[in-house]
């Protein structure tokens, strides 16, 4: 049996005024473990004083592994080092990358245990802990107010993510590459927080982190971290992904998930639209916009025939659907999708348009005489919404009524206006309550203000409907003009012509 190749293990050195502490540093690095490295990276990151040359004079030294030493012209922060050599890292295929500090506050003797776990397949991401032997980093000489301070602040980032690392402020870490390179880290600060931005990314896309006990070393470099800046950075990192995961805010160095969740009985346009479907016979669907399928699976469930259509094919659509048609509608309706449906779906779809009405115009001539068209669009009249425009916190939400890809916002009585406008009679038009569950959990609290919610928007939809659900019929009505039946919608687009005109 063929051995897999050895892993290419580089070293990512950042440092910043360094001069004096570099080349110590870097002379601690096992003599056996040396052979093993493919590449040192050695980044000054605008130093004012000599660390580059000293980066430079130890790469020349005879024995030493092959070393790139870069000096930034302007500085990048200490992120944004970490940004310029994680790319580096990619670039020239390395396959771990362990990150070490230029001041030797970490022990470079343990190199071979920061990236043995990874090695072995048992994480993504290894951290060189010194708060895992009780006492030791205290003992180290860290001051007693940064551990304190590192106690506190581990602790309630565990409690806020459900993690339950020993310590989220170690600079010393070795990552897979490959798992780097699925994680935005381009987007992250380029300040001291980045650490704690990586941690938040490696656990939300379920990624494995391993901790190893490291020594505490604290000598007489300086140090560049503002304490209460970094804590209020860290705490307000965590705490935007939290809200980032329920809807609120953009958090850009997090991934937006591309399937919608569906959750079936959970109170939402979905759910509503999902509960009419079942009071109606089973026939052909366009469901437009139907991301993962799992909409379209219910239907299927139900004896409807789905064919659906989105701009992004998610995994597993094809098996829940009878037909995918991958296409932008954008774009407008693609063609290979047919005509003659009973019913259209367009759940929380045309808000992400700029020509909703040509979407809508085009949903109607592919449905059969007397088919159903089913849309929902946010409210933007909510007092959500409402509040934000009138304190001046207008801004995007990663989800909901002001989600950051919406092109239109809709109220009760644009919606009349525009699905009139398209061809349709509109037949029924309801409102569902505030997703409260969504932030809340399925608590007592959560129920309260779900009962409260839904009650208020049967009083007043306006204000209190989250989002409103029209039952749509495309206009049927036709009139007589000497003996000839036309379709009202003819006239009013201005596409009869007389039969006596015909060919003049």
């Amino acid at each position: 049996m063929k051995e897999s190749p050895s892993p290419r293990i580089g070293i990512l050195v950042v440092a910043y005024n360094a001069e004096t502490t570099l080349e110590k540093t870097l002379d601690r690095i096992p003599e056996d473990f040396r052979s093993r490295i493919e590449e040192i990276l050695i980044l000054d990151d605008a130093s004012h004083d000599a660390t580059f040359t000293a980066g430079c004079r130890w790469s020349q030294a005879e024995g030493m592994p092959r070393t790139v030493v870069m000096r930034h012209t302007k500085n990048l922060g200490y992120g944004g080092n970490q940004k310029a050599g994680y790319a580096l890292a990619a670039a020239h295929g390395l396959d771990i990358i362990v990150l070490l500090h230029g001041d030797g506050q970490y022990a470079p003797e343990l190199l071979p245990e920061m990236v043995a776990p990874i090695e072995r397949g048992e994480c993504e991401a290894v951290f060189g802990s010194r708060m895992m032997t009780s006492g030791s980093a205290l003992k180290g000489g860290m001051p007693m107010y940064k551990w304190l301070g590192n106690r506190i602040l581990t602790r309630l980032e565990n409690g806020l993510l459900g993690s339950d690392l020993t310590e989220f402020h170690s600079g010393y870490r070795a990552y897979s590459v490959a798992a780097l390179k699925r994680l935005p880290v381009d987007r992250n600060t380029d300040a001291f927080d980045f650490d704690t931005q990586i941690i938040v990314q490696l656990l939300n896309a379920g990624m494995r982190i391993r901790e190893i006990p490291v020594p505490t070393y604290y000598g007489d470099e300086i140090c560049y971290v503002n304490g209460m800046k970094y804590a209020r950075d860290v705490v307000k990192d965590v705490l935007e992904y939290r809200l980032a995961v329920k809807g609120f805010g953009t958090c850009r160095w997090i991934p937006k998930p591309v399937e919608y969740a569906f959750k079936e009985g959970d109170g939402s346009s979905h759910a509503v639209i999902l509960d009419k479907m079942r009071a109606l016979p089973p026939g052909r669907v366009l469901d437009l916009g139907c991301s993962g399928g799992l909409f379209a699976e219910r239907l299927e469930s139900l004896g409807h025939e789905v064919t659906g259509v989105d701009y992004v094919e998610v995994p597993g659509v094809r098996d829940r659907c009878s037909h995918f048609h991958l296409a932008d509608l954008e774009e407008g309706l693609p063609a290979e999708a047919g005509t003659g449906f009973d019913y259209v779906v367009a759940g929380d779809v045309i808000e992400h348009l700029s020509r909703p009405e040509r979407v809508l115009a085009e949903a109607a001539s592919v449905l059969r005489p007397g088919g159903r068209m089913l849309l929902s669009v946010p409210n933007f009249s909510h007092w959500y919404s409402r509040l934000r425009v009138s304190v001046g916190a207008f801004d995007y939400d990663r989800r909901g009524i002001l989600d950051e890809t919406h092109l239109r916002f809709f109220t009760r009585a644009s919606l009349r206006r525009t699905v009139r406008a398209a061809g349709y009679d509109v037949l029924e038009l309801s409102s569902t309550g505030a997703p409260f569950w969504s932030l809340l959990g399925r608590g007592p609290l959560a129920a309260v203000l779900g009962g409260a919610s839904r009650l208020l928007t049967r009083v007043r939809p306006t204000l209190f409907g989250y989002q409103h659900v029209a039952l749509l019929t495309p206009h049927a009505a036709e009139t007589i003009i000497a003996g000839e039946h036309v379709d009202v919608q003819d006239i009013l687009n201005r596409q009869y012509v007389p039969a006596d005109r015909v060919g003049v």
